[in-house]
């Protein structure tokens, strides 16, 4: 189906896509700071729904197509307080970002849905399983971590790449991805350097935000720790990381997964973070695991 635009009570817009039959089980795809829903390429979409889904990918607030927060900006003395656990105001928070998906949900009319989501992504469908879990059958929650300090922490070589401004022009935006995504690489994996930049030129033609990764990345920093929280839910659960992820320890996945009653960690050798084509399947396997759990329990 065509992009289309759902326009949630608040007034925020929700850009989002789907796949595959709407009488299937709905798969609520969520995806990473700054990616816009293509990153879930339609290949993956393509392979959930020959699983029996019905797929659904979005751009977040401040990606894509969805609604910018150009009004509301946010300074590098914020985001410093914000690493320093100091008070600031936000534009928005972790849960405002799990309330778009709810409500994109309710656009389409689907009480309840499987959720996976990658990195940031994670930590939205973690906010999501907390706030309401009678809506989300089941959970994957992949390179992701709790919103604890202690766990998933970054390797410092990454540092100069984050901080780097990636210009407003198309090239420069494109050459920063590419350095971006060979510092991520999973390095058991071959890294595909003409889809990274087909991914990349898409990205910024589609409305690529530096403020809005900012914002974004404001409220990753000043989300709660949901250690505790974890500990109630009762869907389904699994819990991907790779082992060689630089962005976000695997210490963040291994934690999340210790958390969750009867969740089942998957950690992967040579992954990275970034999700290689060669892995299509098996995450796709652990997914489909998880929601079948789902359908036995209920």
């Amino acid at each position: 189906m065509a992009e289309q635009l759902a326009r949630l009570p608040d007034g925020t817009e929700i850009c989002h896509e789907t796949f595959g039959d709407p009488g299937d089980p709905a798969m609520l795809l969520v995806m990473g700071l700054g990616c816009p829903m293509g990153w879930w390429s339609v290949e993956f979409c393509e392979l959930l729904v020959q699983r029996g889904f019905f797929v659904i990918r979005f751009d977040n607030r401040d990606t894509g197509r969805s609604t910018r927060f150009r009004g509301e900006r946010v300074s590098r003395r914020q985001l410093v307080r914000a690493f320093l656990r100091r008070p600031v105001a936000v534009p928005y928070s972790m849960s405002a970002l799990a309330d778009d998906a709810f409500g994109l949900l309710d656009d389409l009319d689907l009480e309840r849905a499987h959720v996976a989501g990658i990195s940031m992504g994670g930590m939205i469908a973690q906010t999501m399983a907390i706030a309401r879990p009678a809506r989300i059958a089941s959970m994957t929650s992949i390179m992701s971590t709790t919103g604890a300090r202690r766990v998933g922490w970054q390797h410092p070589k990454l540092f100069p790449s984050l901080l780097a401004p990636a210009g407003n022009a198309r090239e420069s935006y494109v050459r920063r991805s590419l350095r971006s995504a060979t510092l991520m690489r999973s390095p058991g994996f071959d890294l595909d350097t003409d889809y990274v930049i087909a991914r990349a030129e898409e990205t910024f033609d589609r409305g690529w935000s530096s403020s809005g990764v900012v914002r974004q990345m404001l409220a990753v920093l000043t989300q709660p720790d949901r250690t505790r929280d974890l500990q109630h839910l009762t869907m389904p659960v699994c819990v991907i990381h790779g082992l060689n992820d630089p962005m976000v320890h695997r210490s963040g996945g291994q934690a999340t997964a210790a958390g969750i009653p009867g969740a089942q960690l998957v950690t992967i050798p040579g992954m990275g973070h970034d999700m290689p084509r060669a892995l299509y399947v098996t995450i796709i396997d652990a997914i489909t695991r998880t929601a079948r759990r789902a359908s036995v329990s209920h």
